[in-house]
């Protein structure tokens, strides 16, 4: 029994030695083992724009929603509206909140902290709530603080009241706070992150652009004090978006280079861009259509040159599958230009930028919202500004503006050509056209469909033959709420499909956002 006894202590000396050199060799002395703020701020500035946008086939994923481009590898759902479930995981970044908010040094930093940690929990709410309906907001995120691993869900409404709560906080907290550390957009400058929250909470509210009668949102008078009161973005360098680099991993999303990064589906030929786009683009004479497409070789060999519109033929990307797979094969179409292939630096990708901040005001002035300038002043400074971005970012070679190049005198006479004219609704579509247009390969947060869902443009065909929706005589109105909350919050989730769904669960269930 003695023996025993000794042998036990020595055996538990023994792995308290053992587990303490364990800690002194697995110790990195290149690295730091403290999480500071700048850290946790770089994490989560890095998730919503460069993470959030997927690299070559899954980059397109959201184009093929929005029906820029077809994809001819397999038939592809999002192309033909078929919506599956929908994923919490984004809310699981705000968990950082809290502790990098801790571990700043100073009132200014915890400032700018707690107002960068507002925006993203604004964003990441927004994003999740605009593709299912209720969501777990007042106890979400709350497993680790407060215990609550089964959160309930808050109805749309008081989701959005949050999220606009979270956004004047952030402002008004950027506006209090000091240049900050871990920012790699605007490195740490508050003047530019509150005018990011600031033109995002405008595109927020016009999303609300049916509950203005709602007392407690106070749409207009919100959106109103935000345009007098507040700083805005500027032009394209103001954009919430991530520049890219040829550093590995920091390449632009569909580009072929460095040599060997493995886009094979360039190669393949899979994308070819539609009708929905091309055919505006030639209406309008736009000669982003040079800068955004590459001619059709076919249409090359007849004897079109590349400057001609005639040259870029689309696809229309409600054809069945097997109708688009002759078109690929047959090589007459318009591909992708050859600069987002070539170029590792493309051109930065938007999350939130100046044109949609400009149209939202367009969209705004034209509803008897603001009076501070004509719709047509905020529209043509967001045509003009997307295309001097498009212009600036494409170096000066054939191939890439096939020599029909923008210049400040092309874009003075293409807006003098295009006013706002009409009926409110008809330049309502103009507006939206034009942010349909502007949004080629840039946004990356299904923004094209969601303004087809909440005003019908840009139209996009239906096709009963190829709609993989059910039923197939309608688009689908939102995502299915996660298979992970059927197995760890069903109680909360079909809660929340009751009081909104009385159909159940399904794509084609009304949100609150969508109703009047």
């Amino acid at each position: 029994m003695q023996h025993k006894r000794i042998y036990t202590i020595i055996l538990g000396a023994a792995v308290m030695s053992g587990c303490s050199n364990f800690d002194e060799i697995n110790t990195n002395p290149d690295k730091t083992d403290q999480v500071n703020s700048s850290m946790l701020a770089t994490t989560m500035i890095l998730n919503v724009t460069r993470s959030t946008i997927a690299t070559t086939k899954g980059f397109m994923q959201p184009y093929m929603l929005g029906k820029y481009i077809t994809w001819g590898e397999n038939q592809e759902n999002f192309q033909y509206n078929r919506f599956n479930r929908a994923s919490f995981d984004r809310l699981t970044l705000l968990r950082n909140m809290d502790p990098m908010v801790a571990a700043a040094t100073d009132e200014g930093l915890r400032n700018s902290y707690r107002g960068l940690g507002h925006f993203i929990r604004a964003w990441q709410f927004y994003h999740t709530t605009m593709q299912v309906g209720d969501i777990p907001y007042s106890e979400a995120v709350k497993g680790e603080t407060g215990g609550t691993v089964q959160p309930k869900y808050d109805n749309q409404k008081t989701v959005f009241l949050g999220i606009l709560r979270e956004l004047d906080s952030a402002n008004a907290l950027f506006a209090r706070g000091t240049k900050f550390e871990g920012d790699p957009i605007f490195n740490g400058t508050t003047d530019n992150w509150r005018r990011v929250v600031n033109g995002f909470e405008l595109h927020v509210l016009m999303q609300l652009y049916r509950k203005t009668g709602d007392a407690d949102l106070k749409v207009i008078e919100r959106f109103r004090d935000i345009v007098a009161n507040r700083p805005l973005l500027r032009n394209y360098n103001d954009n919430f978006a991530l520049a890219y680099n040829n550093t590995q991993g920091q390449n632009y999303p569909w580009s072929d280079v460095p040599a060997g990064s493995g886009n094979s589906f360039v190669k393949s030929n899979y994308t070819m861009l539609t009708a929905t786009l091309i055919d505006q683009l030639k209406a309008l004479g736009d000669r982003r259509l040079f800068y955004y497409a590459k001619p059709s070789p076919v249409q090359i060999t007849a004897g079109k040159l590349p400057s001609e519109w005639d040259a870029y033929p689309g696809a229309e990307p409600s054809d069945p599958f097997p109708v688009l797979q002759d078109k690929r094969v047959s090589k007459d179409y318009a591909d992708v230009n050859n600069r987002y292939v070539q170029l590792v630096n493309a051109e930065p990708v938007s999350v939130f930028s100046y044109w949609e901040q400009q149209f939202v005001l367009a969209e705004a002035a034209l509803r008897g919202w603001i009076t501070t300038a004509p719709a047509q002043e905020y529209y043509i400074a967001g045509i003009g500004e997307a295309m001097r971005f498009t212009a600036a970012y494409t170096p000066d070679v054939a191939d890439y503006h096939h020599n029909m190049k923008i210049d400040n005198a092309y874009i003075l006479t293409y807006i003098a050509a295009h006013p706002l004219v009409g009926t409110t609704e008809q330049q309502l579509q103009q507006i939206i056209q034009q942010k349909y247009l502007a949004g080629f390969l840039q946004g990356s947060n299904y923004n094209a469909w969601y303004e087809n869902r909440r005003t019908g443009s840009p139209v996009f065909k239906l096709n009963t033959t190829s709609n993989l929706n059910t039923p197939s005589t309608a688009f689908p109105v939102r995502w299915l709420y996660p298979s992970n909350e059927l197995s760890y919050n069903n109680r909360n989730m079909d809660d929340a499909i009751k009081r909104q769904f009385p159909a159940g669960d399904n794509t084609n269930g009304v949100m609150w956002i969508l109703k009047d």
